[in-house]
């Protein structure tokens, strides 16, 4: 028994022995060269600077190592010469050997920096980290370099360059390469670097390339070759063309979003304007009632069910509907059906409304604005175009919904039996009423109806922005000119307006500004309604005659 005991412990020391010989070259490589670490400890300021250089050229991770503790205050010299890395929890490392020590000497000194050793540190250590194992890290390191770094980091970018897979870091090396190579004196190696900056289309490098044309007093270019002048020429023309089309792709999808805003805020304009031909001052604030309405399901959510708090959105598209449709079939059957063919104490019955729904609101939730947050699935965006524009997700839901809503109320006018009657009352209302259509009924039907869609928008316009007493006001004259210009009670048309408008008024503002922008839009309205008084799209019936 002792024999075989003896035996397997023989055996588990050579075992041991082998596993350390195997090891032993390893955690050598994994040090650094000591004249290297004796540079950085010394009080040579250039030698320092020299040492710091050469360790960012450096392939292997212990000269990241080195950097990075350098860096943040963490090596440390003792008085034997041998430099040592704070491993924390009151340990160390020797920087050369690798070798793991359990407690720092007490003889041990940090090793301070300058400013100026700082900076050349941070240069550096963006090279050494291209030779990361992780890729986030080297595309890091990579995309700090090509913002700018010293000449003599090339030959570690193109060693880096030549071992690199990974796409998107190879891609941000050739950029980084690229920017070092227009110092080069071959005029060829400039001209390639020139056309590579151009492909990347990134407008950071234009003032590069725009620096290679400047010309001094006496007209002699920054650049002396014609044909490194004439590839950064093309490369200006490539970025520009690419910004040109970031801010047409942004305005378009600004203007698609806001058009789409308009749409919701406009559609049950459409539906209560265009068949009873009532003025609604107060629409403005039924957007804000359905608003306040998505800010109190918030608060529930955030009270009783935190756990589901970023699906309250989906909740309170009912509750919105439902409370603005409540609100609008109550006005019309207290306020508004006294007053139908009453165009005048119309409009000064639903702006004292509009004005009682304010103060109510004041009343409730204060005259603050309130914080309704995007839930977690409407939050960010998504990058396109090379990362030059952002498309908001929760524009995007914006965009999406108001088509949804648009659909199903194309689906209520067109295959309901409530549809039916509200298109009958739009084109003949007397004819209607003789055949045996309640058009005391539908009216209030439809009056909720277009509430319940301004609701919806509220709920729409809580996402973008502050939700205030104050909130639809800025959304009625809008609304207004979408309907009129669509064509009274024409679904088509609303669509149609709403997304022109939108889009025509994003593409001015860059040009005259937010307010002149919506000025020429109104004139334009008004020169268009002089000629064309039906609207895009004419009303269909008797009534038109």
């Amino acid at each position: 028994m002792r024999i075989a005991d003896l035996a397997a412990r023989t055996r588990r020391q050579l075992s041991a022995w082998l596993l350390a010989m195997a090891l032993a070259p390893a955690a050598f490589a994994a040090g650094v060269d000591p004249d290297l670490l004796a540079a950085l400890a010394g009080d040579d300021s250039q030698a320092r600077l020299e040492a710091v250089a050469r360790l960012g050229q450096q392939a292997e991770p212990a000269a990241a190592d080195v950097l990075e503790a350098l860096n943040e205050d963490r090596l440390y010299a003792t008085a034997d010469g041998r430099v040592l890395i704070d491993t924390g929890g009151g340990g160390a490392r020797d920087a050369a050997s690798g070798q793991e020590l359990a407690a720092m000497p007490g003889d041990a000194s940090s090793v301070t920096i300058n400013n100026r050793l700082r900076r050349a540190i941070g240069a550096a250590l963006a090279g050494s980290r291209l030779f990361s194992p992780d890729p986030a890290v080297r595309l890091a390191a990579a995309q700090r370099l090509s913002g700018g770094a010293d000449a003599a980091l090339l030959p570690t970018l193109e060693k880096a360059l030549a071992d690199e897979r990974h796409p998107a870091v190879r891609q941000a090396l050739q950029v980084a390469a690229a920017k070092l190579q227009l110092q080069s004196d071959d005029p060829q190696v400039r001209r390639r670097a020139a056309q590579l900056l151009g492909e990347t289309r990134d407008a950071a490098f234009r003032p590069v390339l725009a620096a290679m044309l400047a010309q001094d007093g006496q007209g002699a270019y920054a650049e002396p070759d014609a044909g490194v002048r004439e590839a950064a020429q093309a490369a200006l023309r490539a970025i520009d063309r690419h910004l040109a089309t970031i801010e047409w792709s942004g305005n378009l999808f600004y203007g698609i979003s806001l058009g789409s805003v308009l749409l919701l805020a406009a559609l049950g304009l459409a539906i209560t304007f265009g068949l009873m031909g009532v003025i609604n001052m107060a629409h403005g604030e039924l957007l804000m009632i359905g608003a306040y309405a998505t800010y109190v399901v918030q608060g529930l959510f955030r009270a009783w069910a935190p756990a589901w708090l970023d699906w309250y959105v989906i909740a309170a598209l009912p509750v919105a509907f439902v409370a603005t449709a409540l609100v609008g079939m109550a006005l019309e059957r207290t306020v508004i059906r006294w007053l139908y063919g009453r165009p005048l104490e119309t409009l000064l019955a639903t702006w004292g409304i509009s004005l009682i729904l304010m103060q109510a609101v004041r009343s409730l939730f204060g005259a603050q604005n309130v914080e309704v947050s995007n839930p977690a699935w409407m939050s960010g965006g998504l990058s396109v175009l090379g990362g030059g524009l952002v498309l908001t997700y929760n524009r995007l839901a914006i965009i999406v919904f108001a088509l949804l809503v648009v659909f199903f109320v194309w689906l209520l006018l067109n295959h309901t039996r409530l549809g039916l009657f509200v298109r009958a009352i739009t084109q003949n209302r007397r004819m209607a009423d003789c055949v045996g259509v309640p058009t005391g009924r539908v009216d209030m039907l439809a009056f909720g109806l277009g509430s319940g869609i301004a609701g919806l928008a509220g709920v729409a316009l809580s996402q973008l922005g502050n939700v205030g007493p104050d909130l639809g006001r800025g959304y009625l004259v809008d609304s207004f000119m979408v309907v009129v210009l669509g064509g009274v009670g024409q679904l088509a048309g609303t669509v149609v307006a709403a997304l022109g408008l939108g889009g025509v008024n994003k593409f001015l503002e860059p040009y005259a500004g937010a307010v002149m922008a919506k000025i020429a839009i109104l004139v334009l309205i008004v020169l268009f309604v002089q000629k064309r008084p039906q609207g895009l799209f004419a009303p269909r019936g008797r009534s038109v005659e």
